[in-house]
């Protein structure tokens, strides 16, 4: 096949979620863009199945691909039903070059998405992501963040319009701890009333760990 002839092809991460439609959504819309195209629509189980789904771990010996099989069944569904609805919505010539591919995998989803798209030799990657503040990406992770960091292709992020949250704002000091800062040399660092929210804390100074050859000296508080 001559790369003329080559359907463009997107690998498109769900997880039944809103952002995993919008995903979908938006690969759908990008495919029929070109004369041929595929779209590969991944959904990825967690490699341990049973300690998430402790259900699964009861079932009758014999029965451990069952999940898996019914997962399976449960994409090639959902990919078939949103295949029917956008051909509804369009032209039977929109739709004419266009082939969906379901691929269900287990492991970490960012790593699933970035060895599809290397199998295929995708054209993109199309990924949604809730749009966390940065502190909450780093403690949970992203999806959509190592994607962009493993997949040999461009990885497009999709998430919902939205106006941004307001950024946080710091309070001016009390004016009545700085007096009393002032008024004391910092001995008193709050006022009376913040000073019942704050507590009254051993203040470290140098001279206190100093001769310690086995602590680094603490700093004043």
């Amino acid at each position: 096949m001559s790369q003329s002839e080559r359907p463009f092809v997107i690998v498109a991460a769900t997880d039944y979620t809103e952002m995993g439609e919008l995903a979908l959504d938006r690969a759908l819309a990008l495919a029929v863009e070109h004369a041929t195209s595929e779209v590969h629509v991944l959904h990825v189980l967690p490699y341990n199945l049973p300690a998430l789904a402790p259900e699964f771990a009861t079932r009758p010996t014999g029965a451990a691909t069952q999940p898996i099989a019914e997962a399976a069944e449960r994409l090639e569904t959902h990919v078939g039903k949103k295949f029917d609805a956008f051909r509804a919505a369009c032209t039977a010539k929109t739709v004419a070059g266009l082939r969906l591919v379901p691929h269900l995998r287990l492991d970490s989803p960012a790593i699933e998405i970035a060895q599809l798209a290397t199998d295929i030799d995708a054209d993109l990657v199309v990924v949604g992501t809730h749009g966390r503040r940065a502190l909450s990406r780093l403690v949970l992770g992203s999806v959509a963040e190592v994607a962009v960091r493993l997949a040999p292709c461009p990885v497009l992020v999709v998430r919902p319009k939205a106006i941004p949250a307001p950024a946080p704002t710091i309070e001016p000091p009390c004016p009545r701890c700085v007096e009393t800062r002032a008024a004391t040399g910092r001995r008193e660092l709050w006022c009376e009333q913040h000073r019942e929210r704050h507590g009254r804390r051993h203040t470290y100074h140098q001279g206190d760990r100093a001769s310690e050859e086995t602590n680094m000296p603490l700093m004043v508080r």
